[in-house]
């Protein structure tokens, strides 16, 4: 399976293709998409990505996921870990919170 991609790297590479050649249609909506959502440069989101990763209940995949989203509020934590077999408690979803804050 493909290794999930942060939006803030999937801006950088439509934006640097689009520098070299006419996007299709589906990349421009894409890029367009990329532009409006993406929070974080690049290296900003590697660094949130890489803490969140420290986290022994938060995977890869959940990291990019909170990184892209930025999540506020507790219900937005619940709501990306709701498919996940794993139920945090309060203290787990407070440190997810704190450590977004801290890249905001």
């Amino acid at each position: 399976m493909p290794e999930p991609v942060p939006l803030s790297r999937v801006k950088e590479l439509l934006a640097d293709e689009a520098t070299r050649r006419t996007l299709p249609r589906e990349a421009s909506l894409a890029l367009q998409h990329a532009e409006t959502f993406a929070r974080l440069d690049t290296e900003a989101t590697a660094k949130l990505i890489a803490e969140l990763k420290g986290l022994p209940f938060v995977d890869g995949a959940l990291a990019i996921k909170i990184a892209d989203t930025l999540p506020q509020y507790p219900e937005e934590i619940r709501l990306l870990f709701s498919k996940e077999r794993l139920v945090l408690d309060e203290a787990q979803v407070t440190r997810l919170l704190e450590i977004v804050a801290q890249h905001r």
